[in-house]
């Protein structure tokens, strides 16, 4: 989820080896998606007569978000998008922006959606409307059959992307609770990305990993079994696409993805990309309010 203060790289295992590039193999094929008229019918006249949205995207963010060997931008968020899309009759260009610029591109019109995993919060609802899609959390990794409980990691020593919200806040706030407790810190080694932390793991170098919970899940895929989950997904948020308030789009897209969720075509394309825990059943406009009523 972007709540972290900078992206998140791919993760590449090789003979040992961090090679820091984005792509990480074969993309998964994408799930075959067609248009459904009653849908396409309620697309914005300016966006059916463009037969495409424009949508703001921030790469890396590995799984959900980033450039394969070729240059194109791939991912969870991409196929999700690129299946909405199609079920209305339109396509999706993407346009890469800065994160902190993609809600303000929206707002001015500049983008008609704004998709790069982000926190859909009450404070950014202020600013735009957003349709829910996926939840998001912190999420620990273990090494295969050594067991680290996440509530009780004191003493043992674990990874994170440096300036993520895992290194700023939630593994130092554990920790602190440790030494209150009369007990040793949690010790904590941060890299500079993602694929160094899930090396580190699977070398033995630290106990565990802790990360954005799709980040996680992508990473114990890509391992093949030499890492697992180290308890449940914590602290939990909705993903949302970001659209102008009040904009006609909204309702759509939630519509578009709902159909998409109820025929098992959505949870087809978490499960490609290994992302499953944080399906959601349902869509929303505006989850973060809705949650806090």
């Amino acid at each position: 989820m972007r709540r972290m203060l900078c992206g998140l790289a791919g993760v590449l295992l090789v003979a040992g080896c961090v090679t820091n590039i984005e792509d990480t193999g074969p993309v998964p094929p994408k799930v075959p998606v067609r248009p459904v008229a009653a849908l396409a019918a309620r697309v914005p006249p300016d966006i059916a007569a463009a037969g495409e949205v424009v949508v703001g995207v921030n790469v890396p963010y590995q799984p959900n978000e980033y450039r394969d060997r070729h240059g194109a931008i791939v991912g969870f968020d991409i196929d999700l998008m690129d299946a909405v899309t199609a079920v209305l009759g339109i396509r999706a260009r993407y346009a890469e922006s800065a994160f902190e610029k993609i809600i303000p591109a929206v707002q001015a019109g500049t983008y008609d959606i704004g998709m790069s995993s982000i926190t859909d919060s009450v404070e950014r609802e202020e600013q735009v409307d957003f349709v829910t899609y996926f939840s998001a959390g912190v999420q620990w990794a273990q090494r295969t059959g050594h067991p680290v409980d996440p509530g009780n990691a004191c003493g043992r020593r674990v990874a994170v992307q440096a300036t993520t919200v895992e290194h700023i806040d939630e593994v130092p706030a554990k920790s602190e609770a440790c030494v209150a407790a009369g007990r040793d810190p949690i010790i904590i080694d941060a890299f500079d990305e993602q694929s160094a932390v899930t090396n580190a793991l699977v070398l033995g170098q630290v106990d565990a990993m802790s990360a954005d919970s799709p980040v996680t899940a992508y990473a114990i895929k890509q391992t093949d079994g030499k890492i697992e989950q180290a308890g449940p997904v914590f602290d939990s948020a909705p993903y949302g696409w970001a659209v102008a308030k009040g904009s006609p789009l909204a309702p759509v897209l939630r519509d578009a993805v709902q159909y998409l969720m109820d025929n098992g075509q959505y949870r087809q394309i978490t499960e490609n990309w290994g992302v499953q825990e944080g399906a959601l059943r349902a869509s929303v406009i505006n989850g973060a309010r809705e949650s806090a009523r």
